[in-house]
């Protein structure tokens, strides 16, 4: 069991008397620590996300790759381009990650007590997955209508100024099923993305401890910090790779007349037709993985962070046993 000290509480275990200290408070530091992460990774690489989303919806026209794609735009549109959707993209992310960082440790934290932390260490990972599917449903609720005015904005930079007018002009255009009929593909990219972002992170961090013969109380803020960050590429890349088919069809099923008409189910189909497997799997790949995996290496050092700032010890699994 790890001790607590003052050298690094938040990467430290509680004890199995310390349950009551995940209250409400706690949860709600969790939920605005992953609101903060997600904003500012997502914000920051908001020019990523516009080429890679150009990619994706027009690969015939975006076809010489990342760095390609960021000349392409800029030449034909100017460097202000590259933040087309920033409002959409920051608000969309903050709540997104209140819900999903803050239901992680939630329903982590509870099926851990319950099951009791001998049962919970040998079951934690099935925990990692089943907390992330069910607080991603739940944020995806909330992040699908601001996703939507982002993709539209990118793929016509001249639908709207800003993310009241797209609001607006999405609901004047398709009504409010239109900021839903990328729901559907947001939940199979982004449910199956954070299963193996917190599954993979978890599991990586403990190999990394593991292959230094240490743990969380034992390293510095520098050490933790550096676990977090090196765990997170690896879990970032393993999820945009398994989420990147249903990404692929997210962006192109918001762009105006994809798919032709009919119910969304049936336009997802003609997409995939369209596409092909190959190219949905590969289209915009490279600059995804780059994108996701210095994003969620940020996203969890951050959170992180802002937990010890806000004086949250962070639960982790333990062996009972040690």
């Amino acid at each position: 069991m790890y001790s607590t000290t003052k050298k690094n509480p938040v990467l430290l275990a509680p004890s199995a008397t310390n349950w009551d200290r995940f209250d409400l408070s706690y949860y709600l530091k969790g939920g605005l620590a992953g609101g903060i992460c997600c904003s500012i990774t997502h914000g920051a690489l908001t020019p990523v996300d516009v080429v890679k989303t150009r990619i994706q919806l027009d690969p015939a026209k975006y076809n010489k790759g990342l760095v390609g794609g960021f000349k392409q735009i800029i030449g034909e549109e100017g460097a202000g381009a590259l933040l087309t959707g920033l409002g959409a993209t920051c608000g969309g992310y903050f709540i997104q990650g209140f819900f999903k960082f803050g239901g992680v440790e939630f329903f982590k934290i509870n099926a851990a007590r319950s099951l009791g932390e001998e049962k919970a260490w040998e079951m934690k990972t099935p925990i990692y997955l089943g907390s992330a599917a069910a607080a991603e449903t739940i944020a995806d609720i909330f992040l699908c209508p601001l996703e939507a005015v982002r993709i539209r904005s990118v793929s016509d930079p001249n639908f709207c100024s800003g993310l009241a007018d797209g609001f607006g002009k999405m609901l004047a255009q398709d009504g409010v099923g239109g900021f839903y009929a990328g729901f559907g593909p947001i939940l199979f990219k982004q449910v199956p993305y954070t299963m193996a972002k917190f599954a993979v992170q978890g599991a990586a961090a403990d190999a990394i401890y593991n292959s230094m013969g240490s743990s969380p109380d034992q390293l510095g803020k520098g050490g933790n910090l550096g676990v977090s960050l090196g765990s997170g590429v690896i879990a970032g890349v393993a999820a945009a790779i398994i989420s990147h088919p249903a990404d692929t069809l997210l962006s192109m099923v918001n762009k105006a007349g994809a798919g032709g008409t009919g119910s969304t189910a049936s336009r997802l189909m003609n997409i995939a037709k369209e596409v092909g497997p190959v190219k949905l799997c590969t289209n915009g790949l490279a600059p995804r993985c780059v994108m996701i995996g210095s994003l969620t290496a940020g996203q969890f050092g951050i959170f992180d962070t802002v937990m010890s700032a806000l004086g949250a010890s962070k639960f982790h699994f333990h062996d009972p046993t040690k």
